[in-house]
């Protein structure tokens, strides 16, 4: 039995498919952005990428919380 992927990464398969980039380009492209502050990273990839609020919300959830905050 699989076990479900829950919180952040639950969001994953569907964000690739979406928006066409891995999740790894994703994630760097929120590591080398000059923002540093949650809502502004979840502004800016839904402003300048076009992403849904919950799948940048998602995003940058899970990068931050791999960086240590950030």
């Amino acid at each position: 039995m699989t076990e479900t992927v829950k919180g952040p990464a639950s969001y994953f398969p569907s964000i690739e498919k979406k928006y066409g980039r891995s999740i790894a380009e994703w994630k760097d492209l929120i590591r080398t952005s000059p923002l540093t502050k949650h809502m502004e990273l979840v502004g800016w990839l839904k402003t300048e990428h076009g992403l849904g609020h919950g799948h940048a919300n998602a995003l940058v959830a899970h990068t931050l919380a791999e960086a240590g905050g950030k």
